[in-house]
């Protein structure tokens, strides 16, 4: 079965290559020492960039352009779990990722996707769109959610960089949207993405226990008893929230490995990242770690030549005589002119 998976995967990663409809091919570079500690202050006469193992003249761009963020979380029922740990996290969207100058929208999915918060640099709005998130619906429509992320970047003004944040599972769960039509449309908005992800069977497991008060709304919830007269917050044991469960989801979980693994494909092509957590300590290591790679890479352009429509290119990139240092990049691009 393993190696089914395996091929099923890189039969997928061939379809998620994304197309250049511009001259310009944009890569964004993060460059690591062997510690893992982000390198700056190199030029371009430090780097080699080759398409088709063909050195291309580069430039680097050095200003700095101010992030739209598309927060996009998972709702569906196997994500209560997930959706608890990320209660305190609105903060860190804004300061660590999107940053100064930045703005910040949130929107949740199952079956369906929706935007719970228009973009804003008020941070106070992008916490409240956190936590008044809810455990709903039962499907996990990944490649919808993010045709509707595409659609609120493409109304922001062109001069900002444009990244998506998927807080979800790896693999699809009943998506309209098809593969290619997702991967080619993200080509035409220039984004990355970067993924965080979790195992739906493990979740519920890391559950702290819950009380009465936990179930009320947010708006509704008593943080604490204010005088001896006020109403004390209800706390009440509630039965634990154990998601789907059971061994035939478990089963079903496994028989689910044979999809793609869009994490996978979307990240690695656009020069993201994919970062799995359990606990929500992992979660906010994440989310600092997306965030400190976002403002430590250095974005690459060069224009294709002789580029035969259709065909993939390749791209790599190296430091001039330093193999210890890691480069990562996105993979490469196809040409359509």
């Amino acid at each position: 079965m393993r190696a089914a998976v395996v091929m099923l995967l890189l039969a997928c990663a061939s379809w998620a290559q994304f197309k250049s409809t511009v001259p310009l091919v944009v890569a964004p570079t993060t460059v690591t020492d062997s510690k893992g500690r982000f390198v700056d202050g190199l030029t371009p006469e430090d780097l080699l960039l080759y398409d088709n193992n063909v050195p291309q003249t580069i430039q680097i761009d050095w200003m700095t352009y101010p992030i739209s963020l598309v927060v996009v979380v998972q709702t569906s029922s196997n994500s209560g779990a997930v959706i608890d740990k990320l209660g305190g996290s609105g903060i860190l969207f804004t300061q660590l990722l999107a940053a100064e100058g930045g703005e910040t929208a949130v929107m949740s999915f199952n079956d369906q996707a929706k935007v719970r918060q228009e973009f804003t640099g008020n941070p106070d709005l992008v916490i409240r769109s956190i936590r008044m998130l809810r455990r709903e619906g039962e499907g996990a429509h990944i490649l919808d959610a993010m045709l509707e992320a595409m659609s609120v970047l493409e109304r922001r003004p062109p001069a900002r960089r444009r990244i998506i944040l998927m807080i979800a599972e790896k693999r699809d769960r009943g998506s309209k949207a098809k593969l290619p039509e997702v991967v080619e449309r993200m080509q035409r908005l220039n984004a990355q993405v970067y993924w965080l992800t979790y195992s739906p069977f493990l979740q519920p497991f890391t559950v702290r226990p819950k009380t009465a008060e936990d179930r009320k709304p947010e708006a509704e919830r008593i943080k604490i008893r204010e005088c001896a007269l006020c109403p004390a917050p209800d706390e009440t044991p509630v039965p634990a929230d154990v998601g789907p469960g059971g061994w035939l989801y478990g089963i079903g979980e496994l028989a689910r490995m044979r999809r793609p693994d869009l994490s996978r494909l979307f990240t690695s092509t656009t020069g993201g990242r994919t970062l799995n957590f359990l606990k929500k300590n992992a979660l906010e290591q994440a989310i600092e770690l997306v965030g400190e790679e976002v403002h430590s890479q250095y974005i690459l352009s060069f224009q294709p030549k002789g580029a035969e429509t259709g065909t993939f290119h390749t791209i790599r990139v190296a430091v001039k005589n330093r193999p210890e240092l890691q480069v990562k990049t996105r993979e490469g691009y196809w040409a359509l002119q």
